[in-house]
C-alpha cells in the first residue's frame, strides 16, 4: 500500500541516518589521521576530544494559549459537532439552545478589555466554561438518538481534546491555579506543552524540549520529549554515547551550569572527564596564596565558555535560517520529522562547507539509497529492518 511521507520518514528513521552521517564523517577523520594508531600510540583508554551539550525549544506555529480563548474555541467547536449530529437526528427530535449569540457577544466584550482584573477574567472563564460544559452535555444527549459515527475523524478527536481540556479548566478554576500536569494549550495540537524557556523576552515556549550534543560541528538531538523536563538528567547518557562512538570518552565536557549537579560531577570524575563550569562550594578566598588558582579557574571558564557558545550559534542557525523556531506541522509525528530534518539537513551543510566533495557525494548517494528504500519498501519491514 502507500504510506504518508510522514509514516516513512519519522523521526527515529531520520534520527539513524543523521548517526550514520556523524559515524561515516568520524571514520574519515580517522582515515585522514594516518596509521598512528595502529602503532599502539592511542590505546583507546586515554580520554580525548570535547562534547559540547545543551537543550533547547522547537516552538511551534500556533497562537499563544489564554485559557478564555481556548474555551472560546471550544465552545465553537462543539457548536459545530452539534449542527452535524443535529442534520442526521430525526425530524421530530427538537434542536437544544446552546446560546451561541449570547456566548460570543460576551467573550468579545471580554477581550476588548486590554488589561482585565482579576474578578473579571474569573467571571469570563466562568461563563466561557459553562457554556461548553452545556454543549458537552447536549452532545451525549445525541450519543443515543444519531451515535458519534457520523462525526468525521477530526471532529471525533476534538470531542476528546474538549472533553478533557473541560476537565481541566474546571480544576483549575476551582482550585484557583494556573498550572495543571499535562495541561493543554491547544485543541489542534493537544500535545503540545509549555517548556519554561528562560529569557527575559518570553518566559514559556510552546514546543518540543531537545536535548543535543555538538562535536567537531556535527550536532544530535539525544532526546525529544513534549514534556517538560530537567536536562541534566541526559548528560550521562549523552557521555556514553560518546563512548560507544568514539571508543573513548571525552576529555572535556562544555555545558551549562545546570548540569553541574553533584551526581554528573561524581560521574565525570570517575571517567576522568572534566565538566566545565566553576567548583560547588565556596570559591577560593583573595589572597596572595590563591591568586594563582583564581586565575587558572577564570582561565579555563573562559576558554570553556567560549567553546560551549558553539552550541547556541547552532541553535541560533537552525532557528534562524532552518524554521526550527517555528514548526508548522500539525501532527505530533510530522513536528518530530521535521524537527529532525533540520539538523539533518545542518550536518549536511556543514560537511559541504568542508570541500569534502567525495565523501559529501558517497554520503549523499548512501541517504539516497536509505531513503529509497523507505518508500519503496512497506513501513512493516522498514520498521523490521
Amino acid at each position: 500500500g502507500v504510506y504518508p511521507v510522514r509514516k516513512r520518514l519519522t523521526g527515529d528513521i531520520l534520527k539513524e541516518v543523521n548517526a550514520l552521517i556523524i559515524e561515516k564523517q568520524k571514520k574519515e577523520a580517522e582515515g585522514a589521521q594516518g596509521d598512528h594508531r595502529s602503532t599502539g600510540s592511542d590505546s583507546g583508554e586515554s580520554n580525548k576530544g570535547t562534547l559540547i551539550v545543551d537543550a533547547t525549544c522547537a516552538p511551534e506555529d500556533m497562537r499563544y494559549p489564554h485559557d478564555v480563548g481556548l474555551l472560546d474555541e471550544a465552545r465553537r467547536k462543539t457548536e459545530g459537532i452539534i449542527d452535524t449530529l443535529q442534520e442526521h437526528a430525526p425530524h421530530d427530535y427538537e434542536k437544544p439552545r446552546t446560546y451561541r449569540k449570547i456566548a460570543r457577544k460576551e467573550f468579545l466584550t471580554f477581550i476588548r478589555n486590554r488589561k482585565p482584573r482579576e474578578r473579571a477574567l474569573r467571571k469570563a472563564l466562568k461563563q466561557q466554561l459553562q457554556y461548553v460544559e452545556r454543549n458537552l452535555r447536549i452532545i451525549s444527549g445525541y450519543k443515543d438518538v444519531v451515535g458519534f459515527d457520523v462525526l468525521t475523524k477530526r471532529q471525533y478527536r476534538a470531542l476528546m481534546v474538549i472533553s478533557e481540556l473541560v476537565r481541566q479548566q474546571r480544576q483549575m478554576y476551582c482550585g484557583k491555579s494556573h498550572s495543571l500536569e499535562g495541561r493543554i494549550v491547544s485543541i489542534t495540537k493537544p500535545h503540545v506543552r509549555a517548556i519554561v524557556s528562560g529569557k527575559a523576552r518570553e518566559k514559556y515556549e510552546f514546543g518540543a524540549k531537545l536535548s543535543v550534543s555538538l562535536v567537531d560541528g556535527l550536532s544530535e538531538v539525544h532526546r525529544l520529549s513534549w514534556e517538560p523536563y530537567n536536562e541534566c538528567q541526559d548528560l550521562k547518557g549523552q557521555i556514553e554515547s560518546y563512548q560507544q562512538r568514539y571508543g573513548r570518552y571525552p576529555e572535556v565536557v562544555c555545558a551549562d551550569r545546570i548540569y553541574r549537579t553533584r551526581e554528573n560531577l561524581r560521574y565525570c570524575e570517575e571517567n576522568g572527564i572534566r565538566l566545565s563550569g566553576s567548583k560547588l562550594g565556596r570559591p577560593f578566598k583573595e589572597g596572595e596564596k590563591n591568586r594563582e588558582r583564581l586565575r587558572e579557574q577564570r582561565r579555563i571558564g573562559r576558554h570553556d565558555e567560549s567553546v560551549r557558545i558553539g552550541i547556541e550559534g547552532k541553535f541560533g542557525k537552525g532557528k534562524r535560517r532552518y524554521s526550527l523556531d517555528r514548526i508548522g506541522a500539525k501532527l505530533r509525528v510530522t513536528s518530530e520529522s521535521a524537527i529532525m530534518m533540520v539538523f539533518l539537513v545542518m550536518n549536511l551543510m556543514v560537511l559541504y562547507r568542508r570541500k569534502a566533495k567525495a565523501f559529501f557525494v558517497s554520503l549523499i548517494a548512501t541517504i539516497a539509497e536509505l531513503l529509497r528504500r523507505a518508500f519503496l519498501m512497506p513501513i512493516e519491514k522498514l520498521i523490521v529492518s
